[in-house]
């Protein structure tokens, strides 16, 4: 199974970035403003959030809160 990081913006916290585990932060104006918060398994993840980093290396999603 693929597992993802998973890396939060304290400035904005419902917003989730994923990358695949082990990948570099797509290019930010501010990598700083991200912090890791764990990994996580595909299963976790919704079909449309995979195919985001399938196609873009990256994918944002808002966490609710």
């Amino acid at each position: 199974m693929q597992a993802y990081d998973l890396y939060l913006n304290p400035k904005r916290p419902t917003l989730g970035l994923y990358v695949k585990a082990g990948a570099e932060l797509p290019a930010l104006t501010d990598k700083t403003d991200w912090q890791h918060e764990g990994t996580v398994d595909s299963t976790e993840l919704p079909a449309g959030i995979l195919a985001g980093i399938d196609a873009n290396g990256h994918a944002f999603q808002e966490l609710g809160g």
